[in-house]
């Protein structure tokens, strides 16, 4: 039985005197423990929207939450916001996208590493500030006690969202779940950021959501892939199978948009048409045809179902790319 399981996750928002936008159309996945799952697309597909309701951070007003999210027999859509509380930051904590608009600016990094420590372990003075530095040193941050008395605007951008990391990793939670937590991040500290994320996952055995739009950046840690667009998964699959042979075509689109080394120079990169705006309902068909070289008449009409395979690859498409074909 997996740890997470989300079945049929929907968002919509609405507001007096405009159309109700829908985010997140019927996302299903399932995260078991120690493993690595990642939310793939561009931009504006619902990865962040899936995220923030899973962990209960959408406005209570204008925002519809729908489906189950079942965290070890537990509900987490179904949770009021005392009883939600008690879990988040605790067995379930994310690192969000942007550190320095997620940190507090006027109060001091060590403060604000401590207060889940005071909420979630019951810890406080001495004991809270020593388990504090221990957090900063263990996700890398050189000189730890010093650093506990320094404003976020005092610390570079890697140093920042190693700080985010110690706060979620504090309580040792069962679930984490990392939204693009290498954007705006120079390479180096890229990779140093997915490294400590391995590690931590290989430690304690967390289960780990990575959010990105990069399938670069998960391409060597991620165990299984959910490609996402227009608020649906629209492919799913074993991190090597996707790789080797994509089905779907904006799956395809997102590899044939990564820089590769093992081509000539001057090469350019064969970016997907159009924009994210140019979708159809899915109530209408696939909601990227308008943007795919492979659209046929039977693209537009039914919403496309999702396909599986005997190997548990499963893709929404009507005239998917065939295995044979190289992304």
């Amino acid at each position: 039985m997996p740890l997470l399981d989300v079945e049929d996750l929907s968002v919509t928002f609405s507001r007096r005197g405009q159309r109700t936008v829908r985010a997140v159309d019927g996302v299903s996945f399932a995260v078991d423990a120690g493993e690595v799952v990642a939310l793939v697309g561009e931009s504006g597909c619902g990865k962040s929207v899936t995220s923030l309701a899973l962990m209960g951070l959408l406005p209570r007003r204008g925002a519809h939450v729908g489906g189950s999210a079942d965290f070890d027999g537990t509900d987490l859509l179904a949770l009021d916001q005392r009883s939600m509380r008690d879990i988040r930051g605790k067995d379930v904590a994310m690192i969000f996208q942007d550190p320095l608009s997620s940190l507090n600016p006027v109060i001091p990094v060590g403060i604000q590493v401590t207060e889940v420590l005071v909420r979630h372990r019951g810890m406080s003075g001495d004991a809270a500030r020593k388990e504090a530095a221990q957090l900063l040193d263990r996700v890398g941050i050189p000189d730890p006690r010093r650093r506990l008395k320094e404003y976020p605007h005092q610390l570079s951008g890697g140093m920042r969202q190693r700080v985010l990391i110690a706060i979620a990793v504090a309580c040792q939670p069962r679930l984490l779940i990392a939204d693009e937590p290498t954007t705006a991040l120079d390479v180096t500290i890229q990779a140093q950021i997915l490294e400590l994320l391995k590690d931590l996952v290989r430690d304690s055995g967390t289960a780990l959501i990575m959010i990105t739009h990069d399938l670069g950046v998960v391409a060597g840690m991620c165990d299984t892939i959910n490609v996402l667009y227009a608020g649906k998964v629209v492919e799913s699959a074993r991190r090597k199978e996707l790789f080797a042979a994509p089905r779907h075509p904006y799956t395809v689109g997102l590899l044939r948009s990564i820089p590769r080394l093992d081509v000539g120079r001057g090469e350019k990169l064969t970016p997907i048409p159009g924009s994210v705006r140019d979708v159809l309902p899915w109530s209408e068909g696939c909601a990227f045809a308008p943007r795919c070289d492979r659209q046929i008449e039977a693209c537009v009409g039914e919403p496309p179902a999702m396909v599986p395979t005997h190997t548990g690859h499963s893709y929404r498409c009507v005239n998917p790319v065939s295995p044979e074909e190289k992304p």
